[in-house]
């Protein structure tokens, strides 16, 4: 069966930083798709983040590019696989120099946190109870 993947690409103000702030949160890069315009953060088997240099990021497109420091273009949720691995992540991307948002989410069967990346991207890591889903 085809895995699909997801390529999520954002404009990132200084792409050296970016690839140090997700080395350190504990993902792999790719270098054959990286450059000096660009990196590769490989989150998943299916799930890679592309980090673009704002000037490259425009070969993409003709619309203005969202300052994300001061709105929102997108919300990026992960799963994670535990509630200490949500809390984990989102003590390695403040370390990292990302700023902790938004208040704690505690349903009991989910939990989440957010924090946003160095460009203002906001990454939310979400823990849900696998019998919960189960239907």
């Amino acid at each position: 069966m085809y895995q699909q993947m997801v390529f999520v690409n954002l404009a990132t103000n200084d792409v050296a930083a970016s690839r140090t702030f997700f080395t350190e949160l504990g993902y792999t890069i790719n270098p054959q798709f990286s450059s000096d315009d660009c990196v590769c953060v490989v989150i998943s088997d299916t799930i890679i983040a592309m980090l673009l240099s704002r000037q490259h990021y425009a070969t993409f497109t003709k619309k203005e590019i969202a300052d994300s420091t001061k709105s929102s273009e997108v919300l990026i949720c992960l799963s994670a696989e535990s509630r200490e691995k949500v809390d984990e992540l989102l003590q390695k991307a403040v370390a990292a120099g990302g700023t902790a948002s938004g208040e704690t989410q505690d349903h009991g069967f989910m939990y989440g946190r957010s924090f946003d990346d160095l460009d203002g991207h906001t990454w939310e890591v979400m823990w849900m109870d696998p019998a919960a889903v189960q239907s």
